[in-house]
């Protein structure tokens, strides 16, 4: 009898570590990128790169951005464990002169987690 308990107490935590190790992560190189000092002419870009450093697919499900100056494109399909992935942000800077910094929020199957983005610089007014 103690040795069935044991056993079973045994097999509970063994199956619950296990679970608690597949899932995914999400390893950003950087957070934050600065675009510095650039010109009132339109559209700049950058790219935010990640590694799955999970034990399951990471699978970014949605990406949300501060405002409608700002727009993303990001891997879409599943992002196996030890692969990379991006996310590629532009920012229009058309009649948008001074500084400016800009939130991105990327969903993913990983509950109860977002990921945090930040975009800033100072755009210089065109001549007029």
């Amino acid at each position: 009898m103690k040795k069935s308990i044991l056993t079973l107490i045994f097999s509970i935590l063994l199956s619950g570590a296990l679970f608690a190790q597949n899932k995914a992560e999400a390893m950003f190189k950087t957070t934050q990128y600065n675009f510095g000092t650039v010109k009132e002419d339109g559209k700049i870009n950058c790219v935010f790169e990640f590694a799955n450093i999970g034990t399951a697919p990471l699978v970014v499900t949605r990406v949300g951005t501060s405002c409608g100056c700002t727009t993303s494109a990001y891997t879409a399909s599943p992002v196996l464990p030890g692969k990379s992935g991006r996310i590629d942000i532009s920012y229009n800077t058309d009649n948008r002169p001074g500084s400016f910094t800009k939130t991105i929020r990327v969903y993913t199957n990983i509950p109860d987690t977002i990921y945090t983005l930040t975009i800033k610089g100072v755009v210089t007014p065109k001549q007029r």
